[in-house]
């Protein structure tokens, strides 16, 4: 079974994150990420570059991810830090 764990561990190998923290219950999962690499992206592209970390793991184990992609500058405007 996939766990929020592993989904953090996949994702954190192929992009380097300042923040990342994912929940779910085994099938469906949500994510923030928040990336420095995602800078002048637009969501539809953040989003493709984790679907690309993620390969066919996200045909085969995680059945509905969401996501929240942000810049570093994103998250601490947002009162992150």
């Amino acid at each position: 079974m996939t766990t929020p764990e592993n989904i953090e561990r996949y994702i954190s190998t192929g992009l380097p994150c300042e923040h990342l923290s994912v929940q779910g219950d085994g099938q469906h999962f949500e994510a923030v990420i928040v990336s420095a690499e995602f800078a002048g992206k637009r969501p539809i592209q953040r989003h493709q570059m984790v679907y690309a970390v993620l390969g066919d793991r996200m045909r085969e184990e995680i059945h509905a991810l969401s996501m929240r992609t942000l810049t570093p500058e994103e998250w601490a405007a947002a009162g992150n830090r």
